[in-house]
């Protein structure tokens, strides 16, 4: 039964010590609680070592394993590596987890039978206090989604995910030659789009996570990301060229949704670069973005703009933006 499943939970955590206690404070809680929680010091130079260890003397659930800064790829492999549990998920050191998140995966998960080796669910974009921003969700996708999240990354984060050890093993873990090119940022995007050829997903309708949009965080390297993104398209279409339109296809997506960021915070260099970037890896797809996405497209813009100004979210599913993702009504403060 899904109350006696052991789970796995692996954190990677790099110079955390501004998040990582909020973090295990909502791993912790889970209602679920037959848990053993791996955190990960990916080489930390703050306090983020002696913060692990304090939680880890007062909850018996907790382990912590220490490797010189390989970045979160390696981390992450380690820690399900070292993971004793037939299901694993991950979580980032500075996202949250609304109480419920691992129960209602579980269940999802168990209910869909050895097919599914992957449970999500809807995420909520927080700032750096914990506050929310926006919604990522609101369709559900099941079942055979490999041209879906090739598409476009409806997962949104790697810390959204329960996976099953036998997806994980297939998959082969995450990819740590990313970083070995100078372009980490898409090694969990990768990893779902591998589980997606062999296995089904299924969702959670319900906004179970809370991701962190750091001024410092990875993601905010956009030109990284870019060429993060670029590489693991480069990979899958070698390994499948019968997927090359819908991986070119997420490829322009993910270029404009990069560009619109670039041009709401006031950054024209940074748009020009990831335009460039992408003119000279796909360049019907460049010419489709800056045609259609920018120039033929304005309420696009102002819609962007108004979510970023005064938390407008249009038709998606309405959560009470502004306040703590773990104190809101629908959730327990754990």
């Amino acid at each position: 039964m899904s109350s006696d499943q052991l789970v796995s939970v692996v954190i990677p955590a790099y110079n955390a010590e501004m998040t990582l206690d909020e973090t295990l404070h909502s791993v912790c809680g889970q209602t679920h609680s037959n848990m053993e929680i791996i955190i990960v010091d990916d080489g930390s130079t703050d306090s983020t070592r002696a913060l692990a260890e304090r939680h880890a003397a007062v909850d018996p659930r907790i382990q912590v394993l220490h490797q010189r800064n390989e970045g979160v790829a390696a981390a992450r492999n380690i820690g399900w590596q070292q993971a004793h549990s037939e299901f694993i998920a991950f979580v980032d050191a500075d996202d949250l987890w609304a109480p419920t998140k691992i129960e209602r995966q579980l269940q999802a998960l168990e209910a869909a039978g050895p097919q599914a080796g992957l449970a999500y669910a809807w995420t909520a974009r927080i700032d750096e206090s914990g506050v929310l921003k926006s919604c990522h969700g609101g369709t559900l996708y099941e079942g055979d989604v490999l041209s879906t999240i090739l598409r476009s990354n409806f997962l949104c984060c790697g810390s959204n995910v329960l996976v099953r050890r036998d997806a994980l093993i297939e998959a082969e873990g995450f990819d740590t030659r990313l970083r070995a090119a100078g372009y980490e940022g898409c090694e969990d995007w990768l990893l779902h789009c591998r589980i997606a050829e062999t296995y089904h997903f299924v969702g959670v309708p319900e906004y179970l996570v809370g991701y962190r949009d750091c001024h410092k965080g990875m993601s905010r390297n956009r030109l990284r990301m870019l060429g993060s993104h670029v590489l693991v398209c480069r990979q899958i279409i070698a390994r499948r060229p019968d997927l090359a339109g819908a991986t070119l296809c997420g490829l322009q997506n993910y270029c404009a949704w990069l560009l619109r960021e670039a041009v709401q915070v006031r950054r024209p260099r940074e748009a020009w670069s990831l335009w460039w970037m992408l003119l000279n890896e796909h360049p019907a797809g460049a010419w489709h973005v800056l045609w259609r996405e920018l120039l033929m497209d304005p309420v696009r813009l102002i819609r962007d703009y108004l979510r970023r100004v005064v938390g407008w979210t249009g038709s998606e599913p309405a959560l009470p933006l502004g306040q703590h993702f773990l104190t809101m009504p629908q959730f327990i403060d754990c």
